[in-house]
């Protein structure tokens, strides 16, 4: 298995641009990630592949 990014690695959604934060890795290639959204001011969380997200500059 692959792993790009460690925990709490800053990462940026190749889909939409947002930035977020890396939580852990649950299989293979899906990563469970959270974000801040502004407009709700909530933090929100997601699993998301792997082969969509960048390192974050």
């Amino acid at each position: 298995m692959r792993r790009l990014f460690k925990k709490g690695d800053r990462v940026r959604n190749r889909v939409d641009g947002k930035v977020m934060e890396v939580l852990k890795y649950l299989k293979k290639n899906l990563v469970e990630v959270r974000w801040f959204d502004l407009q709700s001011k909530e933090i929100h969380t997601d699993r998301i592949k792997e082969d969509n997200l960048s390192k974050a500059a």
